[in-house]
């Protein structure tokens, strides 16, 4: 029998540090654990923190693996990746027996996601199926010299909450956005991300697939730099009991109130 640990939820933080792909070391609180039983445990990452140590940042010197190890005094082992600006659900192995299973979920697409964004300009709803090339890691890949073929990328969307703001960012008077529900069918690197730009509805903060006038807008304007993009719910079979593991994890105080301040509606999510 799993046996399911009551989860004393830690005191919600903001970070104030640039949250872009690289940035300063900041200091992170104690991890917010949302889910632990005796295989899995997971927490609501906060933006800005790697998953493990990277060549993507030597400079880094907290990453979620190594702080929530000492946080509960034992091994963990991710079962799958955010990317560093990104926050929300990150689900952890605490029996590493049971990581082929859980891994093989996320490979064959067996696992539900939600994600919630803000983006630029109001979105409908709709699936993309839209095909996107795998991206080489500057490392294993540098000196590879065939290009990569396109994966199968799909994604679900449905725009929740709109607002338009007398703000100008060129060549409009106002500026509108969008809190959007993202629901990726599969797991390619950066697939969100990407596939909101195809859409032309890039993610706000996103430094490399977003709109910069926008970003800049949302720094001078609302003192918001970090990718607004939040992994709020996943849904995984559990390894050993075979039941259905649905964890939630809330957005942080900082995000939220920037959702109050644009008026976009955000009572649906947790």
């Amino acid at each position: 029998m799993i046996e399911k640990t009551p989860i004393n939820t830690q005191k919600e933080s903001s970070l104030d540090a640039s949250m872009g792909e690289l940035s300063i070391p900041v200091k992170i609180p104690d991890l917010e654990i949302i889910y632990r039983d005796d295989v899995l445990i997971a927490i609501n990452k906060p933006s800005g923190l790697l998953v493990h140590r990277s060549w993507l940042d030597s400079h880094a010197t907290e990453f979620a693996v190594q702080k929530l190890r000492d946080q509960i005094g034992q091994p963990v082992y991710p079962a799958h990746r955010l990317d560093r600006p990104t926050s929300g659900v990150l689900l952890f192995l605490l029996d590493k027996s049971h990581a082929t299973n859980l891994m093989e979920q996320f490979a064959q697409q067996k696992t539900e996601k939600r994600y919630l964004a803000v983006v630029r300009g109001h979105i409908g709803e709709g699936f993309l199926d839209y095909a996107l090339k795998k991206q080489p890691d500057k490392i294993a890949d540098k000196h590879a010299t065939k290009e990569k073929e396109a994966q199968e990328a799909q994604t679900a969307y449905k725009g929740i909450a709109f607002c338009e703001l007398p703000i100008a960012v060129r060549p409009y008077a106002q500026s509108r956005y969008s809190l959007v529900e993202l629901m990726p069918k599969t797991g390619r690197r950066h697939q969100l991300r990407r596939h909101m730009k195809h859409l032309f509805h890039p993610i706000i903060g996103d430094t490399t697939h977003g709109d910069g006038k926008h970003n800049q807008m949302f720094r001078d304007n609302f003192d918001s730099d970090r990718l607004l993009l939040h992994a709020a719910y996943l849904a995984v079979t559990h390894p050993v009991t075979g039941e259905k593991v649905e964890i939630h994890a809330p957005l942080d105080s900082t995000f939220k109130t920037l959702l109050s301040t644009l008026n976009l509606d955000a009572t649906c999510i947790n």
